[in-house]
């Protein structure tokens, strides 16, 4: 049997086909790491002065971490007149986060156990983040195994919503782009799944997501298996928040 094709349990059908690979976003798709990330940039701008509303918060979820380094130092500067360098702003961040992630890592519903599924069909998998590989790492040491590769956000020119790291982890992997399916929670993450080719599997989390053409949600990945991954693939989304 192709490792590309999953048994149904009867030999008179025919194999589910699967995925050439599976490629996850990791903040907030794999691990609830975006309160982190909100409550590090709120205790960061406090201390300098700043407010900031959970509703700012939520603008820069999916970003590129330059570019979210960027728009705190200057809501600072803007706000207090102090100035941030945004790379030292960045590197805060990270720190305060990788340090909430090692002290109690929560993992979003369903997928580890999507992940642990993948693993015995023989698809491979790619970690493919916006955090920096020092954050990507951690997460992924703690699921040895699960990805065959990973691309961070320190790894690329262009961050999400650029297709970049998505094409990236299939060059990688070998893989056409055309024939895996992207996890994703945010807007800014889908839409670089999208622009690299892939097709995607939106399943939102702070933020909504909205319906479009050939365009899969779930409300958890709890609803999803290997074969409804594999019709993902080829072509026939769902989407159970229509």
């Amino acid at each position: 049997m192709s490792p590309h094709e999953a048994p149904t349990g009867h030999t008179s059908e025919t194999p589910v086909q699967l995925p050439a690979a599976v490629l996850w976003d990791m903040d907030g798709t794999l691990v609830d790491t975006e309160p982190h990330w909100i409550a590090a940039e709120t205790a960061l701008l406090g201390r300098h002065g700043a407010t900031w509303s959970h509703e700012q918060a939520l603008q820069l979820v999916g970003s590129a971490l330059p570019d979210s380094g960027r728009v705190l130092a200057e809501h600072v500067e803007r706000t207090t007149g102090v100035r941030l360098d945004a790379v030292a702003v960045v590197d805060e961040l990270i720190e305060a986060v990788i340090a909430q992630v090692s002290a109690a890592v929560v993992w979003r519903p369903g997928a580890l156990e999507l992940l642990r599924a993948l693993g015995e069909a023989g698809v491979p998998c790619a970690l493919v983040t916006m955090s920096y590989r020092s954050l990507a790492a951690t997460v992924a040491a703690m699921l040895p195994g699960a990805f065959t590769v990973v691309v961070a956000g320190d790894e690329v020119e262009r961050g999400k919503p650029a297709p970049d790291p998505y094409l990236r982890a299939a060059q990688l992997l070998g893989v056409d782009p055309a024939d895996c399916v992207v996890v994703e929670d945010s807007p800014t993450g889908v839409a670089s799944g999208e622009a690299a080719g892939a097709h995607v599997l939106a399943c939102p989390h702070m933020v909504p997501i909205p319906a479009a053409p050939g365009r899969s949600r779930v409300e958890a990945l709890t609803e999803v298996d290997v074969a409804a991954l594999g019709r993902i693939a080829a072509g026939r989304p769902v989407d159970t928040l229509a």
